[in-house]
């Protein structure tokens, strides 16, 4: 694989030169988004998340709020994968999401009108099932009649907490894989801790050669298209691997989600969460163990 050639956001032509990547090769970089201070006070509450998800010892749903526990193995402690939703539980991570940076970055891309369907913690635990299958982000936009111009719409971001690299199971894109739109891709229900698989590349006609490994350092955003092919492998460092990701979507071109942005500026959550994923959410909205 190669490494990832990230743009800067401080080049003379500022974060618009980010923007052509994005297009061109389905992915960019954007190097320092939020600062050390601002990355150790997420840090905290993702520390926060993971002791509560091991403490409830199994999954647990809140409305949208959800953590996903699995254990590694038989008598082992509880493995907090990932939670959706935590901004409606913890306000620091609620004022990410809601962060302006975010409005002025994606608003070349996608306008200033935003909502917002994804919201999610994922750990990698070293030694653990953390890998992520090939897949592209298109396959999880369901029901299929709720996003409409999924490719120039929808903008997924990922912002590291710690150190990404091919040792700490960093992404993985296959650039311009976006340009083919949806590849079918038969990954959706079980990408989640199953290994990246270079048949599963050569069934849709890609290349595993092709594939660059996104390094990241603590405060670096990656930004990527829906129909971008990615995935990730095992943690083998000696340190977590947390990535904050956020997936906005232009309002007019999306039925669910929350809002993220009116004319660029945050909107705060309503009086009861809106319908993303969760299909039972009017009806079962109360906290339960699925």
């Amino acid at each position: 694989m190669r490494s990832s050639q990230a743009l800067r956001r401080d080049e003379p032509h500022g974060v618009e030169s980010d923007l052509t990547q994005y297009w061109r090769e389905g992915y960019a970089v954007v190097r320092g988004f939020f600062s050390k201070e601002e990355v150790a006070e997420i840090s905290g509450a993702l520390d926060q998340l993971y002791a509560e998800g091991v403490a409830h010892g199994r999954c647990f749903r809140h409305g949208n709020l959800f953590y996903n526990v699995a254990r590694e193995r038989e008598g082992g402690e509880p493995l907090v994968r990932m939670v959706q939703w935590p901004s409606y539980h913890l306000p620091v991570l609620n004022s990410v999401r809601l962060d302006a940076r975010f409005a002025e970055l994606l608003e070349p891309l996608i306008g200033s009108d935003l909502k917002q369907i994804i919201n999610q913690v994922h750990w990698k635990v070293p030694g653990s099932l953390g890998d992520f299958a090939w897949h592209q982000d298109s396959r999880f936009r369901q029901p299929a009649s709720a996003y409409r111009n999924l490719g120039t719409s929808y903008v997924q971001t990922g912002l590291a907490i710690d150190p990404h690299t091919p040792e700490s199971g960093c992404m993985s894109f296959i650039p311009r894989s976006h340009l083919s739109g949806d590849l079918e891709m038969d990954a959706a229900e079980y990408c989640l801790g199953t290994a990246m698989s270079d048949d599963a590349l050569e069934a849709v006609g890609l290349s595993a050669g092709d594939a660059i490994e996104v390094v990241l350092e603590p405060g670096d955003l990656a930004l990527w298209s829906p129909y971008l092919v990615h995935g990730s492998g095992k943690n083998r460092s000696d340190h977590m691997r947390r990535l904050y990701i956020n997936g906005y979507v232009r309002a007019g071109d999306c039925d669910r989600g929350e809002w993220a942005f009116r004319g660029g500026e945050p909107v705060p959550f309503g009086p009861k969460p809106a319908l993303v994923h969760y299909e039972e959410l009017y009806h079962r909205p109360e906290p339960h163990y699925p």
